[in-house]
């Protein structure tokens, strides 16, 4: 009796461990999406599950379809095959990346000057020691 009231508890703890590492997370994730997708706007830049990126042009909740605009190509999806939604603060951030390759290029002239003038230094010494060499002469 108590080894089958063993495996029947080991049974129902596999149940509740399948449940909570991979049914619960699948839930929330779809839950998660489905938020997204009723949140989804024209001008949204989104990525398809094929890997397309596009820029929402009309969102049909009817007909549960987007379309989307591809560099002037207007391509018609299930909004299921919309894998995730890049916000409009995602795409400008390649424009304020701008300033830190602008302090980078600076970083980089300061280098640069810094070298020139470590080798400058470089170059005053041995100077020196070729005119003291032809006055000695």
């Amino acid at each position: 009796m108590n080894n089958g009231m063993s495996s029947i508890l080991l049974i129902v703890l596999m149940v509740a461990l399948m449940y909570f590492f991979m049914i619960r997370p699948q839930q929330k994730q779809q839950k998660k999406h489905q938020a997204m997708m009723s949140q989804l706007k024209p001008g949204d830049h989104v990525v398809t599950i094929g890997r397309l990126h596009g820029v929402v042009s009309e969102v049909d909740t009817q007909k549960r379809t987007v379309t989307l605009d591809c560099e002037g190509i207007y391509l018609v999806f299930d909004l299921g095959a919309i894998q995730r939604v890049e916000s409009q603060a995602a795409a400008e951030t390649p424009a304020s990346a701008a300033p830190t390759e602008k302090k980078e290029a600076e970083a980089d002239n300061d280098e640069a000057k810094a070298s020139k003038e470590e080798a400058t230094e470089a170059d005053e010494p041995a100077k020196d020691d070729v005119e003291a060499s032809t006055e000695e002469k």
